[in-house]
């Protein structure tokens, strides 16, 4: 079946359907990841978008479901130059046509991705529609892509209700004791955040984005973990006014992504969007007090920005080597530190998952070396 990708800008790509045949209007974005594309596929953070993968065949080695980062996926579309017609692992469950049409997923292969992320790299991300429908009236789509905005994409994403885990419990150590309780603040968490803290001795319970801060501190955590999550940071003013209050009580933060954002705007600081973000896995951010850099995972289209980082309030802990953007802040007079890539990412890499110890620290805790 044949399928067009048009553009915001009028450019219209045509190839062949996958997945789900439904029409989709979404805003499309770029990864520069070789693999992973289960992980980016069940990611929550790209909740309103349909993701180009920049590397050419995808698909390759089909689809374990113990790799999804959440329940199901919350991508709108796919876009491929190549989708690979068999999958070759031994852990393979199924095709990626077959998980596309599950996750009801529509997307397009065999149009020319590198040409499309030339345009998206020049012009900045816009707004796409997927489409079986060859007969569109170019005029009416341009309408409905200049109207499009992405809305709600938090409250899509989140937790419906309270759920705690233990050691254990997504596939770790059940012989790990237990040292701390961490609340998670769920604005689009990835199964692996928990996973690092599980395994590390936390009880974590998991709270909807939209959790009143003293519901939260009325439990006792002795951490807070602010996740990553979809959507423009500023939209999400009831969850920044908590995150002043979560700020306020003393107890050590450790945000990630938009969560990052999040703490930001609630200390003062101001985010803007970014002309095509920065999504894939191959992403150097320096430690500013070490020098070292680490080569991160990262999935986001907002940044703080670094000239309206409240100087009493917090100083910039990592920047991005290729644009020297804001990656991490840490804050002075509270024991709260902040990142904007990924240090729990899967498939990889995982150079600064140790951050996770860091944290584990913060809360006088114990590491345990299983």
């Amino acid at each position: 079946m044949r399928a067009y990708l048009i553009l915001e800008d009028g450019t219209v790509f045509s190839g062949t359907g996958i997945g789900s045949t439904r029409e989709v209007v979404s805003e499309i974005v770029f990864n520069t990841s070789m693999t992973g594309y289960l992980e980016v596929l069940t990611d929550p953070s790209y909740a309103g978008q349909a993701v180009t993968m920049t590397y050419p065949m995808i698909g390759n080695y089909g689809i374990c479901k113990k790799d999804m980062e959440s329940k199901r996926s919350s991508v709108d579309g796919l876009i491929v130059r190549e989708l690979s017609r068999l999958g070759s692992n031994f852990r393979k469950e199924q095709s990626i046509q077959e998980f596309l049409a599950e996750q009801d997923i529509p997307g397009i292969a065999g149009i020319d991705t590198r040409a499309l992320t030339k345009i998206l790299r020049k012009k900045g991300t816009m707004n796409g529609m997927i489409t079986t429908n060859s007969t569109y009236e170019l005029d009416a789509v341009m309408k409905r892509l200049k109207e499009y905005r992405v809305l709600g994409a938090v409250d899509r994403v989140t937790a419906r209700e309270i759920v705690s885990y233990q050691p254990g419990d997504f596939g770790t150590d059940s012989s790990v004791p237990i040292t701390k309780k961490v609340a998670v603040l769920d604005v689009g968490t990835k199964y692996n955040i928990a996973r690092c803290l599980l395994k590390r001795g936390c009880e974590v319970t998991i709270y909807p984005a939209r959790t009143k801060a003293e519901d939260i501190l009325a439990a006792g955590p002795d951490g807070i973990m602010i996740t990553n999550g979809p959507g423009d940071p500023k939209e999400c003013v009831e969850i920044i006014d908590n995150l002043k209050v979560l700020y306020a009580s003393g107890i050590p933060v450790f945000a990630i992504c938009l969560g990052h954002q999040l703490m930001a705007l609630a200390s003062g600081a101001d985010t803007e969007k970014m002309k095509y973000g920065h999504r894939g896995a191959n992403h150097p951010v320096k430690d500013v007090k070490t020098g070292r850099v680490y080569i991160s995972s990262q999935n986001h289209g907002y940044v703080v920005k670094a000239d309206t980082v409240l100087q009493d309030v917090a100083e910039v802990a990592f920047v991005n080597v290729n644009d020297g953007s804001v990656e991490g802040l840490r804050y002075k007079n509270k024991p709260v530190f902040t990142v904007q890539f990924h240090p729990e990412a899967c498939a990889g890499p995982r150079d600064s998952e140790e951050l996770f110890d860091h944290f584990i620290n913060m809360m006088g805790g114990k590491l345990c070396q299983k």
